[in-house]
């Protein structure tokens, strides 16, 4: 038991820092090029906070277990919005940069409604789904940089220009080391969370919804707490709208084009698939909550993350009841 406590504290130290340099690094970069962070955090800082969803949906689906891919990139956008952006939201609300709130949201609706298309009429996610949704990734990400290249230069000297490299160098170094030990960390983290956890008699199920699918959503919450304390408020936003996106594109994307699968089928509710019912439908009205207000009145509400947080408690005490 000593071991398992022993690594699980050392996964813990290398979560909060790596959080620490990621988001150094990201707002670093964001500012060096003038870029707004709410787009930094939808593109480069989404990419790394997903990576710990890519592995596990990847290796599940070779291995023959498309329920938990599937689970894992749906369960990780429910909570990403109403646990990790509703955190967000009830501590720090305030003004969002509509501009570059809108290619994001719209991206994911479109990969959102494909993917739920594909899940409702026939049940089954072909090869050539994942390769659509891979190719919505690939689109988003052009687009992006295009739009980071047409936005506002700032003109250097000579001078300047030395030192500005070894700053933008010191960036890209702390982000891509940030993103390694939180890879490393939220890895040690679960796995020995759920060794503690058997030790303890805490039931299969629970650990399944708690360690297992809040573990590879760890990344983004450790993003959000410390983008709040160093006051990178629409960082953490852009950072779960983009995960959002990318678990659907990429991890989902991913997972399908390796190993198609069929829609889990093992829970029902009044006699329908309950992932139909139930975690789909909830996956669009989350993400519409949160990201509506914010395209209309161009601001997030307390009363939003409120209502994000209650929502997911009532999701995880049904999980635990059906």
């Amino acid at each position: 038991m000593f071991i398992p406590v022993l690594l699980f504290i050392t996964g813990l130290v290398l979560l909060i820092s790596g959080g620490d340099w990621f988001v150094d690094g990201a707002t670093g970069i964001a500012h060096h090029f003038h870029i707004p962070e709410l787009l930094i955090g939808a593109t480069v800082v989404s990419i790394g906070t997903t990576l710990p969803e890519v592995m596990v949906s990847a290796t599940s689906a070779l291995g023959g277990h498309g329920e938990i891919a599937y689970g894992n990139a749906i369960g990780s956008i429910i909570c990403n919005t109403s646990l990790i952006a509703a955190i967000t939201v009830a501590v720090r609300p305030g003004k969002v940069e509509k501009k570059s709130l809108i290619s994001p949201v719209l991206f994911f609706v479109a990969a959102a409604v494909f993917y739920a298309f594909v899940a409702y009429s026939t049940g089954h996610f072909s090869r050539i789904s994942g390769i659509v949704l891979l190719t919505v990734f690939v689109i988003y990400m052009v687009y992006t940089v295009l739009q980071m290249k047409n936005g506002p230069q700032t003109n250097t000297s000579a001078d300047d220009s030395e030192e500005e490299s070894c700053s933008i160098a010191k960036n890209i170094l702390f982000l891509v080391l940030g993103a390694g030990l939180i890879a490393v960390g939220a890895d040690l983290l679960v796995d020995n969370g759920t060794l503690i956890a058997q030790a303890l008699g805490v039931p299969e199920s629970v650990i399944a919804l708690t360690f297992v699918a809040l573990g590879t959503s760890l990344p983004e919450l450790v993003t959000a707490i410390t983008s709040l304390l160093k006051g990178h408020s629409s960082l953490s936003l852009g950072n779960i709208i983009g995960a959002n996106l990318f678990n659907l594109v990429l991890v989902s994307g991913v997972s399908v084009a390796l190993s198609p699968f069929d829609i889990p089928s093992s829970s029902t509710i009044a006699g329908k698939n309950a992932s139909l019912v139930l975690d789909i439908p909830l996956m669009f009205f989350v993400m519409m909550f949160l990201t509506l207000p914010a395209l209309i009145r161009g601001k997030l509400s307390r009363v939003q993350g409120i209502v994000l947080l209650v929502i997911y408690v009532s999701y995880c005490i049904f999980q635990f009841t059906m």
